[in-house]
């Protein structure tokens, strides 16, 4: 991560929140990632989030495990709590943290690899215990940080940076989350920040597991023809003496479409994908309705955006494990220690 800060220089006309904090004093450090890149997109629509929802710095909990997108909470809310964390395993790190202090407002972020790869079984009982907080994929379909392999997400199809094809099929986040009981699930496009902020902003607000799957493209490993999550230039030199790239500076792709409507969104190197926002008549709240819609809008080769699916009748991970309503890490070591006589019993059921 870069930990080179910014100026605190911010315009005395500002807009404020209620805590008197403008958004100048939610960024991070100075972004490291390819110029272009959709994660600092995100990154912009995170700040904008917690600004707007008057969330204390220092109440905020930032973490994240390996791979380019874990490197954004390095750049948002420098005066708040982070955990870096091994790879895949942020959501047990997150798990601990949220049950140690439940009081914290908890963001996490990963990468279709960080997640749906070697963090997979992890995010799938983050899910199950229905952990209070903000799960965002940073989805790009590739590798970034070992030359831009395909990731568990990669569509059937798609190529690679030197022309091979997957014939993989990919793993669904939105669907996974579906079928395994996640409780607020939603997806995004990192060019969309007038969508994607609100939603960013339920899923931190929302008691319980909250899934965010965004689409960003890799400026790097997606700058071919024949890639479903391109936005790249295509490069024009290459030298095979040394395994070097140079990344020229591309323009952020934007969209603004309508509820109920679908717009090919054309990427650099002239390759689209299309984006379908659900309408205002889409049901959020049937489980079986939203896998069904969702199957049916892949087959038809659209990426689906918006709030999927909410349900805001099930407790969360505290209230499941009827846990105290004061933090764990608050409490005397008299009041955690049960004694030795519980610790008897306890081990006299397994004699």
């Amino acid at each position: 991560m870069s930990y080179i800060g910014k100026p605190k220089i911010a315009h005395p006309k500002a807009p404020r929140n209620k805590l008197g904090l403008s958004a100048r004093d939610y960024e991070g450090a100075v972004s490291t990632l390819c110029a272009g890149c959709g994660h600092d997109s995100i990154t912009a629509a995170i700040i904008q989030a917690v600004f707007e929802l008057n969330i204390e710095p220092h109440m905020l909990g930032k973490m994240s495990g390996i791979g380019c997108s874990s490197k954004t909470p390095a750049y948002f809310v420098s005066q708040s709590h982070g955990f870096n964390s091994v790879h895949g395993r942020m959501p047990s790190v997150t798990t601990g943290a949220n049950a140690a202090n439940r009081h914290l407002t908890y963001i996490g972020v990963s990468g279709d690899g960080d997640s749906l790869s070697i963090g997979m079984g992890q995010f799938a009982h983050a899910i199950r215990r229905n952990v209070s907080m903000c799960y965002m994929i940073e989805n790009n379909g590739v590798y970034g940080l070992t030359k831009g392999q395909f990731s568990a997400s990669a569509d059937v199809g798609s190529k690679a940076k030197k022309g091979a094809a997957n014939k993989q099929t990919p793993i669904d986040p939105v669907s996974t989350a579906i079928a395994l009981g996640a409780t607020y699930i939603a997806r995004s496009f990192s060019g969309d920040k007038k969508q994607l902020v609100p939603l960013i902003k339920g899923a931190i607000r929302h008691n319980g597991f909250a899934l965010l799957d965004i689409i960003s493209p890799c400026v790097t490993f997606n700058d071919h023809l024949g890639s479903t999550k391109s936005y790249a230039h295509t490069r024009q030199f290459f030298h095979e003496v040394i395994d070097a790239d140079f990344i020229p500076p591309a323009r952020e792709i934007k969209a603004a479409y309508d509820e109920g409507a679908a717009m090919p969104v054309e990427m650099h190197d002239g390759s689209k994908v299309i984006l379908r926002k659900v309408d205002k008549d889409y049901d959020p709240t049937s489980r079986a309705a939203a896998f069904s819609y969702l199957r049916d809008r892949v087959n038809a080769g659209e990426i689906i955006t918006g709030l999927l699916y909410i349900d805001e009748t099930q407790g969360d991970m505290h209230e499941l494990s009827g846990t105290v309503d004061a933090p764990l890490s608050t409490l005397k070591y008299e009041d955690l220690n049960p004694g030795q006589d519980a610790l008897k019993k306890l081990q006299a059921r397994y004699r």
